[in-house]
C-alpha cells in the first residue's frame, strides 16, 4: 500500500484528475461519436454514403481506372501523416534523451509550469504513446486502402452485372464498407493528434490541461456533427442509389 502511494505522489492531486478526465474524454468521445452516427448522422457517416454510391457507380465502368486513381489519392492523406508521426516520435525521443536540458528549457516558456525532471519525462513519455498509437493508425489505414483498390481490381465486368451472375449491391457494400474502415481509421489518428494539443497545454498547468481537454472535445464534435461540409453532404443524401 505504502509503494502504491509513493508511485502516485509524484504527481499532485490536480495533474492526477486532469489526465484521468483526458483518457474518459478521450475514450468518451470514441464512444459517443460511434453511437451517435448510427442513429443522427456525422461527417464519417455522410462520406460512407457516398463511398458506398461510388462503388456503386463503378459496377457501371468498363475501366475503372478513375477509381484506382481516386483510391491512390485518398491513402496519400495516412502515407503523408504516418510518415510526419515518425519525425515527431523521433523528436520526442530526443527531448526525453536531452532529460534535464529540455526540462530547463521548458520551464523558461511563459508561464510554464515548474516541475520535476520525472514529471516533465512523464509527460514527454504520454505525448510519445499518443504520437505510436497515431501511426499505428495512419498505418493501418494506408493498408485499408490498398485492401480497397484489391478489390476495385477485382470487381467483375460491367457485363458481368449486367446479366445478374453478380450483385452490384453487394460489391457496393464491401467494397464501400471496406474504404469506410479505412477513413475511420484514419479519422483516429487525426483525433490523436488534435487530442496531442491539450497533452502540450499540460507543460503549462493541470487547469489548462482540463481546459484544452475540453475544448478540442468540444471543436472534434463541431467538425463531425455540426460543421457546413456536413450539411452540404447531407443535402444530396436523396440522390442515393
Amino acid at each position: 500500500m505504502n509503494e502504491m502511494l509513493k508511485a502516485l505522489a509524484f504527481l499532485p492531486l490536480a495533474d492526477w484528475l486532469a489526465l484521468i478526465g483526458f483518457f474518459i474524454a478521450w475514450m468518451g468521445y470514441v464512444s459517443f461519436a460511434s453511437r451517435r452516427s448510427q442513429f443522427d448522422g456525422s461527417l464519417l457517416a455522410a462520406t460512407n454514403r457516398e463511398r458506398w454510391r461510388w462503388m456503386y457507380q463503378a459496377t457501371f465502368r468498363e475501366v475503372r481506372v478513375i477509381d484506382g486513381v481516386v483510391v491512390q489519392n485518398l491513402s496519400t492523406s495516412p502515407s503523408f501523416f504516418a510518415s510526419t508521426t515518425i519525425l515527431i516520435i523521433g523528436g520526442l525521443l530526443a527531448m526525453l534523451g536531452a532529460g534535464e536540458k529540455a526540462s530547463a528549457m521548458v520551464a523558461d516558456l511563459p508561464f510554464a509550469a515548474r516541475t520535476s525532471e520525472l514529471v516533465f519525462e512523464f509527460k514527454l513519455v504520454l505525448l510519445t504513446a499518443i504520437f505510436v498509437y497515431a501511426f499505428f493508425r495512419f498505418t493501418w489505414s494506408m493498408r485499408q486502402y490498398t485492401f480497397g483498390a484489391l478489390l476495385v481490381g477485382a470487381a467483375p465486368d460491367c457485363l458481368i452485372f449486367e446479366r445478374g451472375e453478380a450483385s452490384r449491391e453487394d460489391f457496393a457494400d464491401r467494397a464501400g464498407r471496406v474504404m469506410g474502415l479505412a477513413a475511420e481509421t484514419f479519422n483516429d489518428g487525426l483525433r490523436s493528434y488534435y487530442l496531442s494539443f491539450a497533452v502540450v497545454a499540460w507543460f503549462f498547468s493541470p487547469w489548462a490541461f482540463m481546459c484544452s481537454t475540453a475544448g478540442v472535445i468540444f471543436i472534434l464534435y463541431q467538425r463531425e456533427f455540426r460543421s457546413e461540409i456536413l450539411e452540404v453532404l447531407r443535402s444530396g443524401a436523396g440522390g442515393s442509389a
